[in-house]
């Protein structure tokens, strides 16, 4: 009888020490997944997290951080710079962009050429025209030293007028200084044109700076702003035999 109750209390004082063992270790563990665990701080409306003891975690978390920010930066570009919804925006966009985005300040001349599509460097509109021409003005007011190529060797006048630009190459001046030269180049896509341009330096082929813009006009279909709509369809009329 008294073996038997020795065995007993040998077997719960056992189990009393196995359950104390666990008992520490869950402990143990918990401790050690608290110092895994996530501090909140807020400070000028931001909320810090900081994982402790753990310095690849905070350092992936605030590369996020970082990323989540300049993804909120193109955000606001895209709804106050980059999207317009006049031309004259668009062109004032691309304008100031290119004036914002200088590499180098500089005096260096800068001619300006046609906007062409992107498909075809070769080939341009009346709206590449458009553009190109209006740049003219807005790169010069932001005091771009824009000189303008086209000039002839004299005044020509006729009945209608007097000119000094031409696009015939032998009426045109033989040699421009070293320059700068803006490009540009449009695609048009749904309802909207897409605009990238760019001052290059003609000797390096360093891009001087660059600018995008969208033009969201709305129109389902834009030739009228590029004069290629089709023709009317014609009926002939002709005498019934």
């Amino acid at each position: 009888m008294f073996k038997t109750f020795t065995k007993t209390c040998l077997v719960a004082i056992s189990a009393m020490l196995f359950t104390g063992c666990q008992i520490h270790q869950t402990i143990v563990q918990e401790d050690g997944m608290s110092k895994m665990m996530k501090s909140e701080s807020t400070q000028n409306g931001k909320t810090t997290k900081t994982y402790a003891n753990n310095k690849h975690l905070n350092q992936t978390n605030n590369n996020v951080q970082v990323t989540k920010e300049y993804m909120q930066i193109a955000q606001d570009q895209e709804a106050h710079v980059t999207t317009q919804y006049t031309l004259e925006g668009t062109i004032n966009s691309l304008a100031t962009q290119m004036m914002r985005n200088q590499k180098m300040a500089t005096n260096k001349p800068v001619i300006i050429t046609s906007f062409v599509r992107l498909d075809q460097f070769k080939k341009t509109t009346e709206f590449g025209r458009v553009i190109s021409e209006s740049m003219i003005n807005e790169l010069s007011n932001k005091g771009f030293n824009i000189i303008e190529f086209r000039g002839q060797l004299a005044v020509s006048v006729n009945d209608q007028g007097e000119y000094f630009i031409t696009r015939k190459v032998r009426e045109m001046k033989g040699k421009t200084p070293n320059t700068y030269v803006v490009v540009g180049t449009y695609s048009r896509q749904y309802k909207k044109i897409i605009l990238n341009a760019r001052v290059i330096d003609n000797i390096t082929g360093k891009i001087i700076t660059s600018a995008r813009s969208t033009y969201v006009h709305g129109r389902m279909n834009d030739c009228i702003l590029f004069g290629d709509c089709k023709p009317a369809r014609t009926i002939n009329i002709v005498r019934e035999k």
